[in-house]
C-alpha cells in the first residue's frame, strides 16, 4: 500500500465514532440515517481515518460494507474507549439539567393515559433549553432504538436476554392477573383451563408480553385456540367488557381502562404468580441527572395514577404490584 501523507494529522473521536456506526450498520447510507450527515462527509472521515492509520480498515471493493481483518481488530480495540468516553461526557455533563439540550425519550403505551403527559409537561419545564422528543413503541422497538443511539432513555419492560452496554433500573413489577366480565358466573379455574366457551383474547403474539404469557401457560400445560389476537391493551379490556371473552394483563394496563373497569373483575393468576419488570433504561451517553430525574418523576406518577388506586380497590396486589428500588 502507498504511504499515505496525511497519517501525522490528529486523529479525531468524531472519525472514530463514524468508522465504529458504518462497521455496526454496513452501509453509507445507513450509517448517514443514523448520524444526521452526509454521505461524502461520512466517506471523507473514513478515509481521513484510513489515511492516519495507513491501512485499509473496509474491503471498499464489498457491498455491503466489509471490514478487513484489521477493521476488526480495531473496532474490538476503539469499542470500549468510545464507551468510556460516552461514559465520561455523560458524567461530566451531570448537574446541568437546566441547560440539557436535547433528550429523546421513548416508552411502551402503557403510560400514554395519564402518567406520559404529565412527564412530558413536568420534563419541558425541569429542561427549558432541551430539544424534547417523546415517542411510544413496543418494548422490543424501544430497546432496539436505545442500542442503536436512536434513544437516549426508555421506559420499558425488560427482555430475557442481556441489554449490554445499556443501563437499566428496574423500576416496578407488574404482576400477571386474568380478567374476566364481572357478571362472568364460571369458575376461575375452568376459565384459564380452557373448559368453558369463553375464549382467550390474547396480546399480538409479535409483543414480549405476549410472549411471557404464552411462555407460563405452556409451564402449567394449558392451550387454548387462536381466536382473537390484539396490540392494544384497551381493546382488550373492551373486548373482555362486552362479554366477547376474558384476558390476561397486568394491573398497570387494567388501570387504564378506566371506562371499562365497572363491567370487569380482575383476579389472581391461579397457581404459580408471575410478573413483569419494567425499567428505565439508558445508554452510556445519557446522564446520570437526566436519569435520576426522570426515574424520580415517573416513580411519584406511577404511584399516584396506578399503584395507590389500585392497592386501594384490590389489596391483595398490594404485596406484588410493586415499586422496585
Amino acid at each position: 500500500m502507498p504511504h499515505r501523507q496525511s497519517a501525522r494529522q490528529d486523529l479525531s473521536l468524531k472519525c472514530l465514532e463514524l468508522f465504529q456506526i458504518c462497521a455496526q450498520k454496513g452501509s453509507l447510507r445507513a450509517a448517514s440515517e443514523e448520524s444526521g450527515l452526509t454521505i461524502s462527509t461520512i466517506s471523507h472521515h473514513l478515509r481521513k481515518l484510513e489515511d492516519h492509520l495507513g491501512v485499509d480498515l473496509f474491503n471498499h471493493a464489498r457491498r455491503p460494507m466489509v471490514l478487513t481483518p484489521k477493521g476488526r481488530v480495531f473496532l474490538r480495540n476503539i469499542d470500549d474507549a468510545l464507551l468510556s468516553i460516552r461514559k465520561a461526557k455523560a458524567e461530566a455533563s451531570a448537574g446541568n439539567i437546566s441547560e440539557a439540550s436535547h433528550l429523546r425519550l421513548g416508552a411502551i403505551e402503557d403510560f400514554d393515559s395519564d402518567i406520559a403527559p404529565e412527564l412530558a409537561v413536568f420534563l419541558s419545564e425541569a429542561m427549558p433549553s432541551c430539544d424534547f422528543v417523546y415517542l411510544t413503541d413496543s418494548s422490543h422497538a424501544v430497546i432496539e432504538m436505545l442500542r442503536n443511539r436512536q434513544l437516549d432513555l426508555g421506559i420499558t419492560a425488560t427482555p430475557g436476554e442481556k441489554l449490554g452496554e445499556l443501563q437499566d433500573r428496574p423500576l416496578l413489577r407488574d404482576p400477571f392477573v386474568v380478567v374476566l366480565p364481572r357478571l362472568c358466573e364460571q369458575s376461575l379455574s375452568d376459565i384459564v383451563e380452557n373448559r368453558t366457551s369463553l375464549p382467550f383474547l390474547r396480546f399480538s403474539s409479535n409483543l414480549m408480553i405476549a410472549r411471557q404469557i404464552e411462555s407460563q401457560l405452556r409451564r402449567i400445560g394449558v392451550k387454548s385456540p387462536r381466536t382473537f389476537e390484539c396490540s392494544n391493551s384497551q381493546t382488550l379490556m373492551a373486548m373482555v367488557a362486552a362479554g366477547a371473552g376474558w384476558t390476561i394483563t397486568t394491573p398497570l394496563l387494567f388501570s387504564r381502562a378506566k371506562r371499562f373497569q365497572p363491567r370487569l373483575k380482575m383476579h389472581r393468576f391461579p397457581g404459580k404468580s408471575f410478573a413483569r419488570t419494567l425499567a428505565v433504561v439508558a445508554t452510556p451517553d445519557c446522564s446520570r441527572s437526566t436519569i435520576e430525574l426522570v426515574d424520580n418523576k415517573i416513580r411519584g406518577l406511577i404511584d399516584e395514577h396506578a399503584i395507590s388506586p389500585t392497592h386501594l380497590g384490590t389489596p391483595w396486589l398490594a404485596d406484588s404490584f410493586i415499586l422496585l428500588s
